[in-house]
Order: structure tokens, then sequence, then C-alpha cells
């Protein structure tokens, strides 16, 4: 077995799948393939973007998150948390309510993550003196499109802004502020309430990173029905929290589709949905297009907002943050969203905002012995020219250059294209039960010629 690259959040449950072929077609890397009646993942390949968890449609695919009740083996239980949770509640649920019920709940600190954003544009501004060459620079915000780029674009990790995520300066601020308060870091429960699969991944593999500060990561579709199931069975209008600093707009959009791009000089673009990112970078790589400085890439449709582990409809969502930006605007006077509190960190956190070089990790790795893959590229060619092109999943795999591909690497065998076999069929070298016993294998016992 080759050499697990990654962790995944994403898991197939085998008794549930039905190996109806859902997910090997909207895949992005084509990372699934069926084998016996049952979707199977090359976890190399996934980048744990979620596509397949949104349209199985027997729960077949589910994210594995941390137990909520893991906060409790700490004194200190921080809930780092995004904007995007906020804009899941109707607008009569106000912020204060939100944080109160997280403190009812069990957490002793609630902090939105985009607290930090402001430092971050500081070093990101840094980051691109330093990089004037380089174009475009590529957000690392959404850990999907990250791993994405190792693994299917690997010629431009060099275009990766090496820079951490408002989560983990969340994660680094908070963890300085507690133990320079002589709290031992063995006390602290520092906990993700996330949006996607993507970011549990990247908190329990970082790239760039030998280990997350972060303890644990939290389905925020769960705690969102913690939360309101509170608030509807006590009736409770408001209830009274620490003080807190509210978010400018800057952080409160941050998340959303333009939320980066907006703050960025330059000619920039902001493209969200995975497939749109691939074709995007597809012209990137080919340099049909050029000319750009920034590149703000999110894998989900209105990026947070349309997270798989989220409740609320995202177009919704992406209205109650703008509102919610609005007001801020309106009530503050500040043009920077960093808090009195989180000043006094801000050198030690620009100190310790790099992360280290992110290095590609190609999905169409053929061969280590580098002379291999030109043959083994000159295979798939050749055998594309027998296969049908249509595209039609029977074997298994999404595509034929997926199949051409496995067929290589020896996981596949080119009669497994039902194609393939009803020309050897008329030609007498395969009969109807070898056809079958072949589908059989790629489809389980479910598959009979009745």
């Amino acid at each position: 077995m080759d050499k697990q690259y990654f962790h995944h959040a994403l898991k197939i449950s085998e008794p549930n799948c039905i190996g109806c072929t859902h997910c090997i077609k909207v895949c992005p890397t084509e990372a699934i393939r069926v084998k016996n009646g049952k979707a199977q993942l090359f976890e190399n390949r996934c980048v744990d973007c979620g596509e397949c968890f949104r349209v199985c449609p027997v729960n077949a695919i589910y994210v594995d998150h941390d137990d909520f009740n893991q906060i409790f083996n700490y004194q200190y239980r921080i809930a780092l948390v995004p904007g995007v949770l906020i804009g899941q509640f109707p607008e009569n649920i106000s912020t204060q309510q939100i944080y109160s019920v997280l403190i009812e709940i069990g957490f002793t600190h609630v902090f939105e993550i985009e607290h930090t954003v402001d430092i971050l544009l500081e070093a990101k501004e840094d980051f691109k003196k330093k990089n004037p060459v380089t174009k475009p620079l590529i957000s690392t915000f959404c850990p999907a499109v990250v791993r994405l780029i190792q693994v299917k674009f690997p010629a431009l990790v060099e275009n990766l802004i090496l820079l951490k995520s408002p989560l983990d300066i969340a994660a680094l601020y908070y963890k300085k502020l507690l133990t320079q308060q002589g709290i031992p870091e063995s006390e602290i429960g520092l906990f993700y309430i996330t949006p996607c699969a993507a970011k549990i991944a990247a908190v329990k593999s970082p790239v760039g990173e030998d280990k997350s500060a972060i303890t644990g990561v939290i389905n925020l579709d769960f705690i969102y029905n913690k939360i309101y199931k509170s608030i509807k069975q006590t009736g409770k209008e408001y209830c009274a929290v620490p003080q807190k600093d509210e978010l400018d707009s800057k952080g409160i959009l941050w998340s959303l589709t333009n939320g980066e791009k907006n703050t960025s000089s330059g000619r920039a673009l902001a493209i969200d949905e995975i497939h749109n990112v691939i074709d995007f970078l597809e012209k990137i790589e080919s340099e049909e297009i050029s000319d750009i400085d920034f590149l703000e890439l999110r894998a989900c449709d209105e990026s947070c907002a349309g997270g798989v582990l989220t409740s609320g409809n995202r177009f919704l969502t992406v209205e109650r943050m703008k509102k919610r930006a609005l007001f801020s605007d309106e009530s503050q006077n500040t043009d920077t969203c960093i808090s009195k509190e989180l000043q006094k960190y801000k050198d030690y956190l620009i100190d310790n905002m790099n992360v280290s070089k992110i290095m590609p990790r190609s999905m169409l790795k053929l061969d280590e012995d580098m002379s291999e893959p030109i043959k083994k590229m000159g295979k798939m060619r050749e055998i594309m020219d027998y296969l049908p092109k249509t595209d039609c999943g029977m074997c298994g795999a999404s595509t034929c250059q997926t199949l051409a591909e496995d067929i290589v690497m020896k996981r596949a065998d080119i009669t497994d294209c039902v194609f393939i076999q009803r020309i050897m069929e008329q030609k007498g070298s395969m009969s109807l039960n070898e056809a079958v016993a072949k589908m059989k294998r790629i489809w389980g016992d479910k598959f009979n010629t009745k």
C-alpha cells in the first residue's frame, strides 16, 4: 500500500454503501473507485473537499470529527468560532446569545478567529514584498485547495502564501494569552468549530507544520443544533457574557467569496467551488491566464458559507453576514479589528506566522524511477486509443482516462470496460459468463443478467 500522505476526515461506511457511483462522478481528484459493489477511497488523492459527502444518497460517506465531550478533559476550554457560525442563525438570535450558550454548554472562553485578520494582512503585505516576482500568489486559507494544488497542480505549490490561517493565528494567540497568565498548557483545550471536513484534516495533519496548536475539531452542524435547541427551549432573549470585541466588516466577510480578494492590492480574483477552481488553475498552469497578482480560491460554493458541515442555506448565510458587516461598519469608528488585548501579542504572532515550504505530492506518481513514468504515460495513451471515451463509470472508475491509469498501475484490467467486453464477446474471446463474473468483481453480487 502507498504511504498515506494525509489524515482524512471523510470516511466510507462500507455496509451502508450501495455502489451507486454518485461519489465517483463528482470527485474532483478521481479519488474514489467502486470495487465489489462498494466505494473505495484512494487516500493519497483525496483532498477532503466533501463533494462525495454532499451527493451520497444513503449517508455512506460521513465526517469523522472529535467527540464534543472531549472538551471536559481540560480546565480551560476555548471555542474557536468562525464568523460563519453566527451567520447560520436567524437575525432574531444575537451574537451575544450564541456566545452565552457556548459558555453554558461547557466552554470557558469564546473567540471568533477572524479577529486575527488584520495581523494576517500585515504579514501578507510583508510576504508580497519579499516575493515580488511570484505571481499569482495563492491564498492558503482553504485547506482543500492547498491539498488540491499539492496533488493535482504540483507546479503551483511555489505560489502558495506561506503564512498561517486566521484559525491557526487565533490558536497561537489564545494559547500564549493563557500560558502567560500562568496556566499550564496541559490544562488548555483549543477547539475549532468547523464548517468543513478539510479543516478537520488540516488540523490533524497540518501542511507546512509538524503539529497544530488546536486540540480538537467539532462539527459546526452539531454545535449549531445544540445552541439553537438551547435557545428555543429556554426562550432566553439575552444572556450575560464577558465583554467581547465586535468584528469589523473585514473580519466578518473574510470567509466569504471575495472577502480576502477585497483586501488585496493589484489584480486579484476570487474563485469558489472546487471544479471552478480546477478549471481556473488549469488555465494558470498552461499560461492561458496571466498578470494576476493574487488568487482567493475556495473549494465550496460561496466559500465557508457553503461548507459541507453548515446547517443553513448558504445564500441566506451570506445575506446575514453581509448585514452583520454593514451594522459593524456603522457602529465602529476603527479601521482595524485588532483588539487592545490582541495588539499586545501582535509582534509575537507575526514572528510566528510563517509555515515551512509546502511540498508537491502529485497524485499521478507513476513510478519512483524517473525513466519509467515516460513509458507509463505512453502506455496510458495507447490504452486510451482502445477505450470508448464515454466516461460511463461502468468499470468502477470515473473516466476512461482514470481507468487507463489504473490499468498501468495494475489496479485494473482493460477487460473491466464493458465496451471491450462486448467486442471480445463478439470475437469469441470472452464468454457471457466471464463478462458477468468480471462485472461482479466490480459491482458485487447484486450484478446479474436478469
